[in-house]
């Protein structure tokens, strides 16, 4: 049975990696038999990204970052010998293979593991003649497969065409990394589970996982020296040929320049298809980074226009028959090609005249070691990529701190990170050791009732709480951002509360906390939802899918789901989109929302062929699996998108709609936060009671309220206009916080001013108090940035120009300016990324005094 390909983008209940990296990821859970496949037997043709061997794409003929991988998968079907007998039977007559030019590797053991040599695959090659001398034993890192650092896994067995000697030498041999022998075609025998401690046990049952490159196989079919030249690469080379002028071939740095704008405009494409957008974070970082590598590679051809969206489209005009996402997501792709190469093109000379003047020190002082702050300012200030910087330093024969940079990073993201996931503390894999124990599968009702008669299956105790599982279940079990539901169970010996609900695939269990009395399997149960609490989430995700329709309406088809959460206090909804909402496009989102909802729109619930749901316009959700046949939830004349979440039946259910947030959650990442229902009301009586303290604080009546505070605002700017004690002490405070860099002393800092005339007049005060000094302020008022520099002319006779240093910080601030060498001004459309403008002014003004 031949399936589609999955999304690049993993299931968001598979945690192990960013990307797709191999065929078997998205039948992960059939391997660990959490969830029944739809044949024992499938094939495919996944899309997979690795940037393993990123620093390799371009130098080899057959290194890529993104390529499509074949596979043939047995669950507990056939095993060593038939894989072996497919695989000999489809190389030496479907490929026309000659049987001497295929070689093969086996495991050959592994201490650590405590296994030894897979003697059983070496008998399954002798069986169908292959000889001992083109049967090589190589080691873990060669041939034992793991996709992460825990779950399934095993031996495999690789197959290799022997090129000949037109590729090599004669000592050459597999596992070799070198040309002559070309790995096609991996085995791997699926029988381990490898656990967080290192161990290995055995899998339910043993499978098969095969992955043969098509894009390699291509090359040999094709009968070309690399995978650049087969049909597939070539319109994409000769994109990067036309606008540079230069040909595949001229030199070794052309050509790997040129192989890289091939292999990286398929990943970008394909990447943003799948909905990953450029960010600072996780898999948004792997896009960015291969898309101004890119842009960076094109710089050295000598390509000074834009050109990432003519690649994309290429890539759509090549591959979009096979790949129909391509064209429906072709204005999406454009939209964040442009952006992307927008934005780094402002910054990338500036990061490699920073990064040369880097490389300049090191050399002066004769070392072949860059500090880590070095390139942890480059990658935080302007959005150099941390390996794109290793890269070009590398070039020169200079080193990066690897260690020192990780360090950096890691107390960057502290407070990001300090937020974890709330819920049970019971680790995955003892909650799907026991739900596999428990030998049945529990049946989720709860789309239908809140409350079911079942009885307790299986229960165990652990870290003070209970692991139970119910042959019918209406707990919801969180998952697709929806919070997993609370309740009660109740049985004739005793009481518990619901304190979790665990998604083990298709599968749950349920985390208890022992309210009064005992529990015992098999007693009869009565298991009840919280109704409060699952109407309220159900209202709230109805809403979320009304707000995402709403968003796309009036922002852009490119706004995909990003994230989501979904529970019974709010909803949060995480958003692709480059720039911060206006008030108007928020009240035009809500407004919209708000009629959908008095329209009383049915919403339904169909079980479906996800053929089907396709044909019909279903949005496919960010980091969500799907199988052959998907749960389909339409809100009649509104929308369409795949979800195995809880819903209310109408529109009018969910009451009133109302936004309470929108900011930034990531680099074009936003994120909106709304209440419906009960918590809208509770927001509009507590907004309703503040509006009457105020009046009574202004001694004014509520409809006088706005005409009383603009009066108001008038008397601060009447009175900000006199010269003011707290001016003189902010002042004193600066001049005295002031640092000194080579003779000159240099403020650089974020503080509170009414205005630009203020902040300069700031600015004035400080460097006249200092004297030999470079002054840089920056204040954010009613969502604008405004930005000084005021240097000193003994500053301006060391290197320093205002009107330059304000640039800087004002790229960085999304926006721009300029003026004198002694005095500039600017401005910026994003407050939040003040701090970071005036670091990068502080260190504009550092790296040209040092």
């Amino acid at each position: 049975m031949r399936v589609p390909s999955a999304s690049l983008v993993p299931s968001t209940y598979d945690p192990s990696v960013l990307l797709t990296t191999a065929g078997m990821q998205p039948f992960q859970p059939y391997f660990r038999g959490e969830e029944k496949p739809p044949h024992v037997r499938l094939t495919t043709c996944q899309k997979v990204f690795r940037t393993t061997d990123i620093e390799n794409v371009g130098l080899t003929k057959r290194h890529l970052t993104f390529f499509q991988m074949l596979g043939n998968f047995s669950f507990g079907d056939y095993f060593k010998q038939g894989a072996v007998d497919a695989a000999w039977e489809l190389s030496t007559k479907g490929f026309a293979f000659d049987p001497e030019q295929i070689w093969v590797t086996v495991f050959g053991g592994d201490e650590q593991l405590g296994i030894g040599p897979d003697d059983e695959a070496i008998a399954c090659w002798r069986s169908i003649g292959v000889p001992d001398d083109r049967i090589v034993l190589l080691g873990r890192d060669d041939n034992f497969w793991q996709g992460g650092p825990t779950g399934p896994c095993g031996p495999c067995s690789e197959l290799y065409l022997d090129r000949g000697l037109d590729f090599g030498r004669e000592e050459d041999r597999p596992g070799d990394d070198t040309e002559r022998f070309l790995e096609y075609w991996n085995l791997v025998f699926m029988q381990l589970f490898l656990h967080e401690d290192g161990s290995v046990t055995e899998l339910p049952k043993q499978n098969i996982d095969t992955g043969l490159g098509l894009e390699r196989m291509a090359a040999i079919q094709q009968d070309v020296p690399s995978v650049f030249e087969t049909d597939e690469f070539m319109p994409l080379v000769q994109v990067g040929e036309s606008l540079s002028g230069h040909k595949m071939g001229e030199s070794p740095d052309v050509t790997r320049a040129l192989r890289i704008l091939a292999d990286h405009g398929r990943g970008m494409t394909f990447l943003l298809a799948d909905g990953v957008v450029p960010s600072n974070e996780e898999r948004g970082y792997v896009l960015r980074r291969v898309m101004r590598r890119a842009i960076q590679q094109g710089r050295k051809l000598g390509i000074e226009q834009r050109f990432l969206g003519q690649l994309c489209n290429t890539v759509i005009e090549t591959m979009g028959g096979a790949y129909p996402e391509l064209q429906r997501q072709r204005d999406t792709i454009q939209k964040w090609a442009g952006s992307e190469e927008e934005s780094f093109g402002r910054t990338l000379e500036q990061g490699e005249r920073l990064l040369a003047e880097i490389a300049a020190r090191a050399k002066e002082a004769e070392t072949s070691w860059v500090d880590a702050e070095d390139a942890f300012r480059l990658h935080d200030t302007y959005g150099f990529p941390y390996e794109l910087t290793k890269e070009l330093l590398a070039e020169q024969g200079l080193s990066v701190d690897d260690d020192g940079f990780a360090e950096l990073m890691e107390e960057a993201r502290r407070v990001a990170r300090a937020s974890g996931r709330k819920g049970a503390d019971v680790g995955h894999e003892r909650v799907l050791e026991f739900a596999r124990s428990a030998g049945f599968h529990s049946r989720f009702v709860g789309y239908e009732t809140t409350e079911w008669e079942t009885t307790i299956g299986a229960l165990e105790r652990e870290n003070g709480r209970y692991l139970a599982k119910l042959p019918e279940s209406p707990f919801y079990a969180e998952g697709g951002g929806q919070v997993s539901d609370r309740g009660v169970i109740e049985t004739p010996s005793g009481r518990a509360e619901v304190a979790g609900v665990y998604r083990v695939g298709d599968d749950q269990a349920v985390a208890l906390e022992l309210a009064h009395g005992q529990l015992e399997v098999g007693e009869p149960a009565r298991a009840l939802v919280n109704r409060e609490t699952r109407l309220a989430t159900m209202a709230n995700h109805t809403a979320t899918h009304l707000l995402h329709a709403a968003l796309r309406e009036e922002l852009g088809t490119h706004v995909r789901q990003a994230g989501s959460y979904v529970g019974p206090d709010k909803l949060r909804f995480d958003f692709t989109h480059g720039e911060r909402l206006t008030h108007d496009q928020i009240a035009a989102v809500e407004e919209r929302v708000n009629v959908w909802i008095s329209e009383s729109h049915p919403v339904r619930a169909v079980q479906t062929t996800r053929d089907e749901a396709e044909r019909l316009g279903a949005m496919a959700l960010f980091g969500e699996k799907y199988g052959d046949v998907v749960r389909l939830v339409e809100i009649e004349e509104v929308s369409r998108e795949l979800c195995g979440g809880t819903h209310v039946s109408t529109t009018a259910e969910i009451g009133l709609f109302h936004v309470t947030h929108e900011t930034s959650s990531a680099s074009n990442v936003r994120r909106v936060e709304a209440v419906t229902g009960p918590g809208g009301v509770d927001l509009f009586r507590r907004r309703t009671r503040e509006l009457a303290e105020l009046a009574e604080m202004l001694k004014v009546q509520e409809h006088e309220l706005v005409s009383a505070v603009e009066k108001l605002q008038q008397q601060v700017r009447d009175a900000q206009k006199r010269p003011r004690e707290d001016d003189r002490a902010l002042a004193e405070s600066l001049v005295s916080g002031a640092g000194e860099v080579a003779g000159i002393r240099v403020v650089a800092e974020v503080v509170d001013a009414p205005d630009a005339k203020a902040l300069l007049e700031l600015s004035d005060r400080v460097k006249q108090t200092l004297g030999d000094s470079a002054v840089v302020l920056g204040t954010a008022v009613d969502g604008r940035v405004h930005l000084v520099a005021n240097f000193a002319d003994a500053a301006v006779q060391r290197g320093l120009k205002a009107g330059d240093v304000v640039r800087v910080a004002a790229q960085v601030a999304g926006g721009g300016g300029g003026g004198r060498d002694t005095m500039a001004q600017a401005g910026g459309r994003d407050p939040e990324k003040l701090p970071e403008a005036i670091t990068a002014a502080r260190v504009a003004i550092e790296r040209a005094l040092v």
